[in-house]
């Protein structure tokens, strides 16, 4: 994939990423969501964060396993919709399953802790969204900017602990072990490539 290429692309994955978000938005215009429309928004939302994420995780690995360096032109993009999907799932909850009701949402936090834990996940994955921008980057600074963003690492930890914990209760873990298999893979490579890196860098110091 060329420079241009990428470019040219860029319009076919933000019309691709907005599919889930039309098809819920149809569905709940003409009555598709089932029997309970406010639980099908906040599962349906919440399973596309994590598969954006997950897609977001893996341009890295995909772009260095293809020699393709302008995959990396989508990942800004892509991980704007991981907050953009993940924006709708705390509004589903918070407005169509609570009605924006801060104290039936405090007893409910305080009834299902995982719901902590998707909020602490969403508050870190804001700051990556408020700072994914040429300005931030410039007034952080190149290194500050990396280990800010490092935290994604984090968020991906907390969004299988969330999706984990929620569905313990329905002892419904199938779909879980998927995600988190397909993440432990994503995450894996890169220790493994960070440890080959200290590895080389130790050998060649060696030398000297």
């Amino acid at each position: 994939m060329q420079r241009g290429e990428g470019k040219a692309a860029k319009p076919l994955v933000f019309s691709v990423a907005l599919l889930p978000f039309f098809y819920l938005l149809w569905a709940a215009v003409f009555d598709q969501l089932g029997a309970n429309p406010a639980e099908a928004l906040v599962r349906s939302t919440g399973d596309w964060t994590l598969r954006l994420l997950c897609v977001v995780l893996a341009v890295t690995p995909l772009r260095v396993l293809t020699g393709y360096a302008a995959l990396a032109r989508f990942r800004r993009m892509l991980g704007l919709f991981v907050y953009f999907y993940a924006v709708l799932h705390l509004l589903s909850y918070s407005g169509f399953d609570m009605a924006f009701d801060v104290a039936d949402i405090a007893r409910d936090i305080a009834k299902r802790p995982f719901i902590l834990v998707g909020f602490t996940a969403f508050v870190l994955l804001t700051s990556l969204a408020l700072t994914s921008f040429n300005r931030a980057i410039k007034a952080m600074g190149a290194k500050n900017w990396q280990r800010l963003h490092k935290a994604v690492y984090v968020v991906a930890g907390l969004a299988i602990l969330h999706f984990f914990w929620m569905r313990a209760g329905k002892n419904d873990f199938a779909e879980v072990a998927v995600y988190a298999a397909v993440l432990a893979a994503l995450l894996g490579w890169r220790l493994w490539r960070y440890l080959a890196k200290v590895a080389g860098s130790g050998k060649r110091s060696s030398r000297i």
